[in-house]
């Protein structure tokens, strides 16, 4: 079953599954459960003037197709439906987002070396941001990466890769002072509307012990045991049937998918086997992708790391993929944690306008599954547009 000539969309995944090649298709349902419904509604007509205003027809709410998504391994889930993005919002301010960012210059982060503590080996200088410790701290080693440039939605290539480099850097003197400090995370929430307090460029950092946090140590575990059953890299086989339905992108080494079961709108994994330069430089060009292709405001970024000081076992390379996985499961049989084949994986995701006073995540997103308005075959087109203008 060829599908030809037709615009590919998150509403036909189904058909696009179907008409894929059956190792695709399999690979497809050894990962995702797909269904589809439709919701029905019989508008009263004193509301057809106010839903053609919004939805642009009444037929158009009508009939309601939804497609639900839940990824097996991992256990995420989201239910699309693009009429949603078109909902109207009552909550929506009116404040300039350019205004509003200029005006808070002067804030702490401003003037860093007077208005930050410093972390008590130190700070660690950047040639585009300075460290500072976290005031509120969520774990016992939390910094921040304080850019240079006031306001957080401009930066370039260069000054992209030293905020991750001054994080790194500070990572490291934090691991020389406790040896058993192993877990770095890195994050970037920019603005309000992604949960940020202070408007100033700014990431954070951490450095955790025992453990790595439960969303990363719940991938981790999930890929193993994908391994296990199946003897093949659980990322190798979500980027492939990513790469079969149009979804990914390649930047060099770096593999860069927009997610089937994102957690909110748009969310993008750029997946790589080393944090490098060419990693940080996917990163920039997806973060400028999104605010000038897609038009986005306010984002999260989040960036998962093997924990230091471990080393861990090559595959030979006269082995197969499966003698050289197997291999390494033997040897590491009887391991704490098996970081094998877990690559250094960076999740990018839009949290809506910062002028719309509705949080974009509710009971659904902390209990359900997350509910999605953009269509992940809409946002790869507009990247691809990105890589390559």
């Amino acid at each position: 079953m060829a599908l030809i000539n037709i615009e590919r969309s998150i509403g036909i995944l189904d058909q696009l599954i179907a008409a894929l090649p059956d190792d695709d298709r399999a690979c497809f349902h050894r990962i995702f459960h797909l269904s589809t419904t439709v919701g029905r509604l019989n508008p009263p007509e004193t509301m057809h003037r106010w839903i053609k205003s919004y939805f642009g027809s009444v037929e158009a709410v009508k009939t309601q197709r939804i497609v639900k998504i839940t990824n097996l391994i991992t256990m995420e889930g989201a239910l699309f439906n693009e009429l949603r993005a078109s909902r109207p919002v009552e909550a929506k301010g009116s404040s300039d987002l350019e205004e509003t960012i200029a005006s808070n210059r002067g804030d702490p982060f401003c003037t860093p070396l007077a208005s930050t503590p410093a972390d008590t080996f130190g700070r660690v200088r950047g040639k585009h941001s300075i460290t500072a410790s976290n005031v509120a701290k969520y774990d016992g080693f939390h910094g921040v990466v304080v850019f240079d440039e006031h306001n957080p939605l401009v930066f370039s290539s260069e000054e992209v890769s030293d905020y991750i480099d001054t994080a790194l850097a500070w990572a490291h003197k934090a691991h020389d002072v406790d040896p058993e400090a192993r877990y770095f995370f890195f994050m970037w929430n920019c603005l309000w509307k992604s949960g940020a307090s202070i408007i100033h460029g700014h990431a954070q950092m951490t450095l955790s012990r025992d453990m790595h946090y439960a969303k990363v140590e719940s991938l981790r575990r999930a890929a193993l045991r994908y391994r296990q059953t199946h003897g093949v890299n659980y990322f190798d086989d979500l980027y492939a049937i990513h790469k079969a339905l149009g979804l990914t992108l390649e930047n060099g080494p770096t593999r860069i998918l927009v997610y089937l079961t994102p957690i909110k709108e748009k969310e993008v994994l750029l997946i790589s086997q080393k944090l490098d330069q060419n990693l940080k430089d996917s990163i920039y060009k997806v973060l400028k992708g999104f605010i000038e292709r897609l038009g986005v405001q306010s984002f999260n970024l989040a960036l998962y790391h093997k924990p230091f000081g471990r080393v861990y076992p090559e595959p030979c390379p006269k082995q197969s993929r499966r003698e050289s996985q197997k291999a390494q499961d033997k040897h590491l049989a009887d391991a704490e944690e098996d970081w094998s084949g877990f690559p250094v994986i960076v999740r990018i995701v839009d949290r809506g306008d910062p002028n719309n006073k509705a949080s974009d995540i509710g009971a659904m997103e902390l209990y359900a599954a997350s509910v999605i308005a953009s269509d992940p075959f809409h946002v790869a087109e507009a990247l691809h547009e990105a890589f390559t203008h």
